[in-house]
């Protein structure tokens, strides 16, 4: 019989979740281990709302990190099908990894998501520590000792804790090498190269609602859906010159909200469209011609109907 060489037994690959409150920085953490933006980051809590999957790809391991919506108490149906969606995630991964981040105390929403995980079949789980480089050594040490002091109150044993800042990339590397270890051996899941298996359309609408997020002031993130109704090359344009053109429809709730969007004699839709466009195409690699029309689906979090259509 042939030999199975060393390195092929060694390749190992898996899913890791990466979960946590809203805004503990679980997106910026996904696209730090990637090494590219695939998961939309806003200061607002409640960014995310699909599981977006990032794949990181070394010579050793293939690891597909998971980037679910944050974990909170629901107060709308939209709120209650996130909820669903982290916890069916967390029952289909290899490793699981709880953002906690350093500049915040724990708190009962962290103690609640930690619980919640308890609830599911044991996975290794490793107690991350974000956004570390916003506070100093004496308040870290403090910090490390209440995420080592959960597992009294929950339950749940932490594999390992590990403090990173994927602001300036501190111990992601480590953190990447952690999670690698707790995958099974086995061949790569997706093939080389490949950074996300999320729909083009997915990532565009995303990164729409990102600039929106970030271009309105006012609190309104989780009346802002996107979806992008078609999107596709031009005709008849060059092979040197392509232009790729996406129309896509930002909904909110009510008309107030469209107004506040559109901003005065329609400026911040124009600059929230501008940041789009260029984020779409460093994504892409293709010049876009984004329509960005603003409409509105009335309690649309609270519409089983109007939910589906939005993709939820």
């Amino acid at each position: 019989m042939g030999r199975v060489s060393e390195a092929t037994t060694q390749f190992r690959s898996g899913f890791a979740c990466l979960v946590g409150r809203p805004n503990t920085g679980k997106s910026t953490l996904t696209n730090a281990l990637v090494g590219r933006k695939v998961a939309i980051a806003s200061s607002r809590p409640q960014t995310t709302r699909h599981t977006v999957r990032g794949i990181v790809n070394r010579p050793d391991a293939q690891l597909v990190l998971v980037d679910t919506p944050g974990l909170h108490k629901p107060r709308t149906l939209l709120g209650e099908r996130l909820n669903a969606l982290v916890l069916s995630t967390l029952g289909e991964v290899d490793a699981v990894g709880v953002c906690l981040p350093a500049d915040e105390r724990i708190g009962p929403g962290d103690r609640f998501l930690v619980n919640e995980i308890s609830k599911v079949r044991r996975r290794p789980t490793v107690a991350i520590v974000t956004k570390s480089d916003l506070v100093d050594p004496s308040r870290m040490v403090e910090h490390l000792t209440a995420v080592a002091a959960m597992t009294k109150d929950t339950g749940v044993e932490w594999d390992d804790i590990v403090p990173v800042s994927a602001q300036d990339g501190t111990r992601v590397d480590l953190l990447a090498d952690l999670l690698v270890g707790k995958l099974p051996p086995g061949p790569p899941l997706y093939p080389e190269g490949e950074l996300t298996d999320e729909p083009e359309e997915v990532l565009v609408a995303e990164l729409i609602r990102e600039a929106v997020l970030e271009g309105v002031r006012e609190e309104l993130p989780h009346s802002i859906a996107v979806l992008v109704e078609e999107m596709g090359l031009r005709e008849d344009r060059p092979q040197d010159r392509p232009l790729l053109d996406i129309y896509a429809h930002l909904f909110v709730e009510r008309p107030s909200q469209k107004a506040i969007v559109i901003g005065a004699k329609g400026r911040r839709l124009v600059e929230v469209g501008t940041t789009a466009r260029k984020q779409i195409e460093t994504l892409l690699g293709t010049p876009v011609y984004l329509d960005l029309r603003v409409k509105v689906a009335k309690d649309w979090q609270r519409d089983p109907k109007q939910l589906r259509r939005l993709g939820f």
